[in-house]
């Protein structure tokens, strides 16, 4: 399927000229980049080396989504890059210069529609049972499964019960009660 390294590339080549040149980018990324380092303490300080970081995360997973490598996580981790990416570097609401704003309006829409592509493929099963599919019919499984032995038990019961009840008439007689 050409559909997954078509979409891949995008992100392969972005994220190269991220870890590249990253001070490219940070000055556009700051206003994102520095409310999401404050609160997550776990990501570097630097604009640049969130940067990088993105960067790296786009070509890995661009790589992994090409060659069909764990796409679905491939495609979820290039969706969760893109949204600060494109918060970012396409702002035409503040654009002032129509044409500039315009032309930051058709970037800012080409990324939310990479951003449902890589949903898409994040939801794609390649045809297999999704987890949650596979987790419900093995619900259903063991309930039908349940219900079985619950209806073999009774059934097989009944005889038992009624030996039972014969044995105490049968006692009963012998002992005159």
């Amino acid at each position: 399927m050409a559909g997954r390294p078509m979409l891949a590339s995008m992100f392969v080549a972005g994220g190269l000229q991220s870890l590249r040149r990253p001070e490219d980018v940070a000055p556009a990324a700051e206003p994102i980049v520095r409310p999401v380092a404050d609160r997550v303490a776990v990501l570097p300080d630097r604009t640049e080396q969130l940067v990088r970081l993105s960067g790296a995360v786009q070509v890995a997973g661009g790589v992994m989504l090409g060659l069909g490598r764990c796409p679905r996580l491939a495609a979820l981790a290039l969706a969760a890059t893109l949204v600060p990416t494109t918060l970012a570097a396409h702002r035409y609401w503040e654009a002032e210069d129509p044409s500039d704003r315009a032309q930051q309006r058709v970037h800012f829409l080409k990324n939310l529609s990479m951003m449902g592509g890589l949903l898409i493929a994040a939801d794609d099963t390649g045809s297999a049972p999704s987890l949650l599919w596979r987790g419900r019919h093995a619900a259903q499984d063991l309930r039908h499964d349940a219900n079985l032995a619950h209806r073999s038990t009774r059934i097989a019961a009944r005889p038992a019960a009624a030996a039972g009840g014969i044995r105490a008439k049968l006692d009963s007689c012998r002992t005159g009660r």
